[in-house]
């Protein structure tokens, strides 16, 4: 199994077996020998190996990583890898997008590959690098977005990645998907505090061991059009929430 796994990894980085060999500093005869199955990777090579892809030493052996897409995932303990992002035949990245109908079993498929691979794609050519999804907002705690708008979030694989205040769709085995400003307490609390940009909602706590995943705000899609009241409500809530945020550097400054 590690023969293929490692031929699988190396394809799926669109690596030749010269410019993996270059990468880990061994001969190209090395790869093709461990890709063959002629021979065996020893421990510490397997080390490498395993730091090279970003993937634990149980999961290169004991997983059959041939199995996975182009646009599949691995759970890896508490955290979740993402191959490279789902191509079209031009070479152009697609973003999978999440229907709205279909958000509440998110929660049951995201680990499926299969369910993944079935979503509706989308091209978005100005997004960064990346790892992309379009997620459905549901209800007005992030005002201004409206229900039925689409977050497209970027994959984080750390959560220790996270800078706080900034805003993600977190999924978790507790509260399913949702749309939250973030700020991190995993080292003081071992968790996240979510907080909604509309003030009628309370922040709340959850535990770190509870995400399933995490995607930070990269640009929405709204579906319907804004009256002119709404964007006045809009603009009036955003000021308040900045006036705050002056307010309580303004009191950091003071003490």
């Amino acid at each position: 199994m590690i023969a293929s796994n490692i031929r699988h990894l190396r394809t799926l980085k669109k690596l030749s077996q010269e410019s993996l060999a270059n990468a880990l500093g061994i001969t190209r005869s090395r790869i093709g020998s461990y890709e063959e199955g002629r021979s065996e990777p020893a421990i510490d090579m397997l080390i490498v190996f395993s730091e090279f892809f970003k993937l634990p030493l149980d999961v290169l052996l004991r997983t059959d990583l041939t199995k996975t897409k182009d646009g599949s995932f691995l759970k890896v303990g508490e955290n979740r890898i993402l191959f490279p992002m789902v191509v079209d035949l031009n070479d152009d990245d697609l973003i999978e997008v999440v229907p709205i109908k279909a958000s509440a079993g998110y929660l049951d498929g995201y680990d499926d590959p299969e369910y993944i691979d079935q979503l509706q794609k989308i091209k978005l050519p100005f997004l960064p690098t990346g790892k992309h999804r379009a997620f459905p907002i549901k209800g007005d705690s992030m005002l201004p977005l409206k229900a039925g708008s689409f977050v497209v979030g970027k994959f984080i694989e750390d959560v220790r990645d996270i800078q706080n205040g900034r805003t993600y769709v977190v999924l978790t085995s507790t509260q399913g998907m949702v749309y939250k400003r973030v700020y991190n307490q995993i080292e003081e609390n071992k968790g996240l505090l979510l907080v909604s940009d509309n003030k009628t909602y309370d922040p709340y706590f959850i535990s770190i061991h509870d995400v399933l995943e995490l995607w930070e705000f990269t640009c929405c899609i709204n579906t319907q059009e804004y009256d002119e009241h709404e964007l006045q409500i809009s603009s009036i809530i955003r000021m308040f929430t900045e006036l705050g945020i002056e307010l309580k550097a303004l009191e950091k400054m003071i003490q």
